[in-house]
């Protein structure tokens, strides 16, 4: 059976173009695995491919849900399973490109087996939020469930919101439900990029001043016209979050540029710890030219 690969890193760590530069070599479907991605309408600040490049090179599972539209690593997983089938029957490698950590694992690993959302408990949830403020309900969820809660941030509304749910649904905490299942089908080549820190630090800025440079701010201002709900996933990305802000008012033109640099250099080291626990077969420096052009080699070795 064909293996499937693996193309794991940070943000702005250079994915896409290593996807392309081994598409130009190798028979690939490439399958994207990003959570924002998936959303229409949110594409100069998701570094999006735009659409001649994806033309040219097609990706899976970009554009294939409305903001407002629910999607979740289960999701993710029957759609990317779906794609490396095809992509095998036609004799394709398929090549899964993304920095969203929680789908990688989940594509892997299977998805834990947990009762889907109920409106009704996460409306008084919402409520209770609005009142108290999620550092309360964080609170709350460490009482009933210290281990969950330890890996949660204070203001992080869906997780803190999910796992209070879950308890109320099933009486019991996240962390004894909590059991992968399934098994990721045929052989899989795991490569990770770790560039860095300066390096990168360098890219993530300048990638933020050319997405400035093509209009991130006109898109933001189109998505807030669009009156999404702002608690949507894709309303609370990294870069969009902050320019919300700024559109509102809250943040200066300076202030929202600082705080969008730095969430995203924050975002890049917890992706980057996420994948330090994966056991890659190659770990690459994409800041090194010979990483690129052996890659190919690399993956036709690996085929024989």
């Amino acid at each position: 059976m064909i293996p499937a690969l693996f193309l794991m890193g940070p943000t702005a760590s250079g994915k896409t173009a290593l996807a392309m530069h081994i598409a130009n070599q190798l028979p690939v479907d490439i399958i994207s695995v990003d959570s924002l991605l998936v959303y229409r309408h949110f594409d100069i600040g998701s570094a999006k491919p735009d659409c001649s490049l994806r033309q040219q090179y097609p990706h899976a599972l970009v554009d294939i849900r409305e903001p407002d539209q629910p999607y979740s690593a289960g999701l993710f997983r029957e759609d990317a399973l779906a794609c490396i089938t095809r992509a095998r029957a036609r004799e394709r490698i398929p090549l899964l490109v993304g920095g969203t950590g929680l789908y990688f694992r989940a594509l892997e690993r299977g998805i834990d087996d947990l009762p889907p959302a109920d409106p009704q408990i996460r409306g008084k949830l919402l409520e209770e939020a609005a009142q108290e403020g999620w550092p309360a309900l964080h609170e709350r969820l460490a009482a009933l469930d210290p281990q969950t809660a330890a890996g949660i941030q204070p203001y992080d509304q869906q997780r803190i919101q999910r796992a209070l749910e879950i308890i109320q649904q099933t009486g019991a905490p996240l962390s004894q439900l909590r059991q992968w299942q399934g098994a990721f089908p045929g052989p899989l080549l795991k490569i990770l990029l770790r560039p860095p820190r300066a390096w990168l630090h360098d890219r993530i800025q300048q990638r933020l001043d050319m997405m400035l440079q093509e209009g991130f701010l006109e898109e933001v201002a189109a998505l807030q016209k669009r009156h999404y709900a702002p608690d949507l996933p894709a309303m609370r990305a990294v870069g969009y979050r902050q320019y919300f802000a700024r559109l509102n008012g809250e943040f200066t033109a300076a202030e929202a540029y600082a705080a969008a640099l730095a969430a995203t250099r924050q975002l890049a080291k917890r992706q980057d710890t996420w994948f330090k626990r994966e056991r890659a077969n190659l770990v690459l420096d994409p800041a090194e030219d010979q990483a690129w052009k052996s890659l190919p080699n690399w993956i036709r070795q690996q085929m024989l």
